[in-house]
């Protein structure tokens, strides 16, 4: 019983790393990466969809991106997406291709997006808290309804506890790595 808990918070707290690491890769450093177009969303053929279901994106210089749509008709719909999107780019429409120059960041912008970093991490940190939260009612639930026994409970509280503090340090060291590169001049 004990060990298809583990295994079960095992994927749930690989879950949230997961979705922190997706809300990292859109948070928009001194580089270009097509990570930082995650978000948008265009308006296109009478529907909203997903940038990268209309375009192949692709960074082929450190602070160039390159959009490539798939049909000649959506750019311009894709260029209202992407100022739409607030995120301090100017999109530059040439045929079939958007190339979009990535500008420097300024120090205040930079702290603000350490800032949301931080934020993001501390919702991780909290999810995976929430998550270690359900386990340990589930184990004290077992043994109330005498599934295992005190020590196994015991056991598993640690278990639990062992699993939760490894996945806050993969977590830490994405901020960590995040903070260092929004923060690289």
């Amino acid at each position: 019983m004990l060990d298809v808990l583990y295994k079960e918070v095992r994927e749930h707290m690989h879950k949230t790393v997961e979705s922190v690491t997706r809300e990292f890769a859109a948070v928009r450093t001194g580089k270009a990466s097509v990570g930082l177009l995650d978000t948008v969303k265009v308006e296109a053929y009478g529907s909203v969809m997903p940038l990268n279901q209309l375009a192949n994106t692709t960074a082929p210089e450190p602070r160039l991106l390159v959009v490539q749509a798939f049909d000649k008709s959506t750019v311009g719909d894709i260029v209202k997406a992407i100022q739409a999107a607030d995120l301090g780019f100017n999109p530059q429409p040439d045929g079939q291709t958007i190339r979009i120059p990535i500008p420097n960041l300024t120090e205040e912008r930079r702290q603000e997006l350490v800032k949301h970093c931080k934020n993001v991490g501390e919702d991780g940190r909290v999810a995976l808290r929430n998550i270690r939260r359900d386990a340990n009612e589930r184990i004290k639930k077992a043994q109330k309804d005498k599934q295992i026994s005190e020590d196994q409970e015991a056991d598993g509280h640690d278990e639990v506890q062992k699993i939760t503090d490894e996945t806050i340090k993969e977590i830490d060291a994405l901020l960590v790595k995040k903070e260092k590169d929004v923060m690289e001049v």
